[in-house]
């Protein structure tokens, strides 16, 4: 027995038969078929979050780690609403969530109906696709143009570059009845064809790559990918190419240039021409740097090629020549096997400029007085190994880029909008199923912002959770100009006097406090040694010496 709805019925059988594995369910009426459908599937782990916001970050990180396609369900009204900003994460992400919003009928909406606004092409501008199901079914054609809307829709979902896919599913009362169907084999199975097809590398691009002296490749953020990490070992031994990555792009080369902010610092006026490449190669999601973002838009370089998977140009530096569509990994490879002809000390130049930028953070923060940065440097020492290090927006991600990536993390950050919400909700959802430790630094507001996140840590799920309470928004004393702006603590940087303790405990948390060097230590200790419970540690930083430190830091690098 399953929900009389057959377009629900139909569709809940097809996804599992599509490979879904995960739905994450907030609880409503209107959405009863739906949960009585997928609760009928032994296959499908279903997870039930009461807030829908918490729920869809819950879900993208369930996806983020498994690399498959998670559903989430919601009831009709302003919970679709609340989808929001983890489907626009996702969109930008290129992560795969399957969005099901029950909905009344076509005949209620805009006639007074309670719990019902316009859903159709709710998320338009952050969907890669929108489908709506019929109320009801009442022909073999109809079950066939259903049957082949929820293949297209996962197959859409999982079709790179992935992302997120809506149906809107509309269902008259009552909710709660239940019938048997019996669908054919061969519409269960049906298989949709959504592939796009590698375009051959252009002729253009072949010849600047084997004609340019000065070739720089820029990792957005990604999964860890090792073949990725292995072509790019080979390449940067080119010395007339560098390699920018991030944490966020989890790839590791000690010839990398991952600390991207610290190294362009050390480069003086006089000497920027010779930094600037003159083939840019990029591919991945976003680039936390601003830095690099304002020295290649200034200081542009003749041609710049983007790498995905649709062949869609990603102009980020305002100097876009074209694109490479396909699989990255496969087109690395193919330049790897043609080393550029070109000679020059290019790839030589931005790896001292590393290493001087390197040398000067050790020696800086030796002398350091307490403060985020300081922090950063303890917690970073401390971490267990072959962790999943979550990093906040907006100062964590920032601060992490200042020390460079190490070979035994694996780095997660909403990068994608880099908004502050739902960042405990997405490393619940990848601590669910991960089998390594999770750690998330984050700061207060960040906290406070997604508390109903909290919610999500049971079940045994080990996630840990580094609290930087600087008293409110600590970015906006590090970048020009909201400090100059009258009431900066107010409506900047938004002072507040919560109490951390009493929220933790309140989610029956394990909680730890530090507000000396000393104290971060132990705490620190603590922190990873507790059980396989959650836990918090709240770290206490003094908000005007923070960004005071970390301006002198990049005064010392502009004299190295």
């Amino acid at each position: 027995m399953t929900t009389d709805k057959k377009p629900v019925a139909l569709l809940a059988e097809i996804l599992v038969r599509c490979g879904l594995e995960y739905l994450v369910h907030s609880p409503g009426s209107r959405n009863a078929p739906i949960i009585i459908a997928f609760s009928r599937q032994k296959k499908v782990n279903t997870e039930t979050v009461t807030d829908e916001r918490s729920a869809a970050f819950f879900a993208l990180g369930i996806a983020i780690e498994t690399g498959k396609a998670v559903a989430i369900d919601c009831t009709s009204g302003s919970a679709a609403l609340n989808y929001a900003p983890a489907i626009a994460e996702a969109y930008y992400q290129q992560t795969p969530l399957l969005v099901l919003t029950a909905d009344r009928s076509p005949m209620h909406i805009d006639i007074g109906d309670g719990q019902t606004i316009r859903q159709d092409n709710l998320y338009a501008n952050y969907i890669k696709k929108s489908f709506s199901l019929p109320t009801v079914i009442t022909s073999q054609t109809a079950i066939n143009e259903v049957a082949k809307l929820v293949h297209e829709a996962y197959a859409l979902c999982m079709q790179a570059p992935r992302g997120p896919v809506h149906i809107n599913i509309p269902l008259d009362e009552p909710l709660y009845n239940l019938a048997d169907f019996s669908i054919a084999e061969e519409i269960l199975n049906q298989k949709v064809d959504v592939e796009v097809t590698p375009a051959p590398i252009p002729g253009e691009f072949l010849y600047q790559w084997k004609d340019s002296k000065k070739i720089m490749i820029i990792a957005g953020q990604s999964d860890p990918q090792p073949d990725i990490e292995a072509i790019l070992g080979r390449l940067v031994g080119n010395n007339n190419l560098t390699i920018l990555t991030e944490t966020t792009s989890n790839l590791y080369h000690p010839n990398f240039i991952d600390t991207i902010d610290s190294t362009i610092t050390t480069i003086k006026p006089d000497k920027i021409s010779q930094f600037t490449p003159d083939l840019l190669i990029t591919f991945g999601g976003a680039i936390v740097s601003k830095m690099i973002k304002a020295f290649l838009r200034k200081n542009q370089p003749k041609n710049h090629w983007h790498i995905s998977p649709d062949g869609k140009p990603l102009n980020t530096y305002f100097c876009i020549t074209g694109s490479l569509q396909g699989n990255t990994a496969q087109l690395l490879n193919e330049l790897s096997k043609n080393s550029p002809s070109g000679e020059s000390n290019f790839g030589r130049l931005w790896l001292e400029r590393k290493k001087s930028a390197e040398m000067t953070r050790i020696n800086f923060l030796r002398e350091a007085d307490f403060s985020d940065f300081k922090v950063f440097e303890n917690i970073l020492n401390q971490l267990p190994a072959d962790c999943n290090l979550h990093l906040g927006n907006s100062t964590p991600v920032r601060y992490s880029q200042l020390f460079g990536s190490a070979p035994h993390l694996v780095y997660y950050s909403n990068r994608g909008v880099s908004g502050i919400d739902g960042q405990i909700s997405t490393a619940a959802g990848v601590s669910m199923v991960s089998k390594k430790a999770n750690v998330l630094i984050t700061g207060d507001l960040g906290f406070v912002y997604d508390s109903n996140g909290l919610m999500l840590l049971n079940n045994g799920r080990n996630l840990k959770i580094i609290v930087i309470n600087n008293h409110g928004g600590g970015i906006f004393r590090f970048i020009a100009g909201p400090d100059t702006v009258e009431g900066f603590e107010t409506y900047f940087e938004a002072r507040h006097a919560l109490n951390m303790e009493l929220l933790a405990r309140a989610f029956q948390l394990d909680y730890f406090k530090a507000e000396t060097e000393s104290q971060v230590f132990l705490g620190l200790e603590a922190l990873f040694s507790s059980s396989d419970k959650p836990a918090v540690l709240e770290i206490v930083t003094p908000s005007v010496k923070n960004a005071d430190i970390l301006r002198s830091y990049f005064v010392q690098l502009k004299n190295v």
